[in-house]
């Protein structure tokens, strides 16, 4: 049975031959999956996070094929390619975060909370302050609000730029005092 490959024949290079290769080809159809996503082409983006995983499947890869499943409302799929991501890669802090996120869009509280524990402990993650700010929308909904505002101001140590934690916790700052 013939292997299936995306990349035509003229579309290779010597060294694709490599993993070296496969890794920068998967890179850049990675790459420009993300502009499209942020220029607004979903379908398009979708089609080539996915060229990217045929090539060399990724954590990343499978994470960001989520995120733009998310934009559509499809959050079963974008679940699915986050618990992708996690069985590549179980360090890679994203994708629980973003499983959380999702279950909180669905109303599933209860059951976002261990992926966003989880994401708090990765030991690979470059936007760790995420899963608090997430975790402190819980707790805020649940009432709990000095928790939330401790969850809020534990994400804005962590990144004192990120806005959405910052509205979050001067909000709720203003409405205990």
């Amino acid at each position: 049975m013939r292997q299936t490959n995306i990349l035509g024949p003229d579309d290779r290079t010597p060294e694709d031959s490599g993993d070296a290769g496969l890794k920068e080809r998967a890179q850049e159809f990675l790459q420009r999956a993300y502009r499209l996503q942020m220029s607004g082409h979903l379908n398009e983006a979708i089609e080539s996070y996915k060229k990217s995983i045929e090539v060399m499947p990724t954590a990343e890869a499978h994470t960001f094929l989520g995120w733009a499943y998310s934009f559509l409302g499809d959050y079963d799929s974008a679940i699915a390619e986050c618990e992708n991501a996690i069985e590549l890669d179980p360090d890679f802090g994203n994708p629980y975060n973003d499983i959380g996120a999702y279950m909180i869009q669905q109303g599933e509280l209860d059951e976002a909370i261990p992926y966003l524990e989880l994401a708090m402990k990765a030991s690979r993650y470059a936007t760790p302050h995420f899963p608090h700010y997430n975790y402190g929308r819980i707790l805020e909904r649940r009432g709990l609000w000095f928790e939330a505002l401790h969850e809020y101001k534990s994400s804005l140590d962590l990144e004192p730029s990120y806005t959405l934690a910052k509205d979050a916790f001067y909000r709720l700052q203003a409405l205990l005092n």
